[in-house]
């Protein structure tokens, strides 16, 4: 099972980011992939959120649990149900220099061993793609909005 870990820089307070970070419902604003993500059920530090992503024309959907760890500054997530076999990882968010590295790991299985053989490179570059694609749009929003706040 493909495990992948991207990461990023940026210009901005840990608790700043982690806190757009845990904001689940607003990722379809600012991520292009990310169709739409809703909130289902919340209770304490745990929710479950529905998810439609688009790749490459392609919808994947699927249900997960995510609990936030606000002491921590990290967001664990794991499928409960969907078009995957297995997805989960976490987003933790560390103090660096002036700014907060962004890392994003995934752990997935598509569930067919044989599709997975034939096209698995390409699965593993697409989820490579997709994850520096959440990055890059939280670091643009992100510096962008320290930007307007600056002027």
């Amino acid at each position: 099972m493909p495990q992948i870990e991207r990461s990023i820089y940026i210009e901005g307070d840990p608790q700043a980011v982690y806190t757009i970070g845990k904001n689940l419902e607003e990722y379809p604003q600012f991520m292009p992939d990310v169709e739409s993500v809703k909130v289902v059920e919340k209770s304490g530090r745990q929710a479950v959120s529905e998810w439609i992503t688009n790749v490459e024309g392609t919808p994947i959907i699927w249900k997960e649990e995510d609990i936030f760890l606000d002491e921590k500054l990290e967001i664990h997530y794991k499928l409960i149900e969907g078009d995957l076999e297995k997805f989960e990882g976490e987003w933790r968010f560390v103090k660096e220099k002036t700014g907060t590295k962004v890392i994003l790991r995934v752990d997935y299985d598509f569930g067919m061993p044989s599709l997975t053989e034939l096209i698995g490179p390409t699965l593993e570059l697409k989820v490579r793609e997709n994850c520096d694609m959440m990055l890059e749009a939280m670091k643009k929003k992100i510096e962008k909005k320290s930007e307007s706040a600056a002027v």
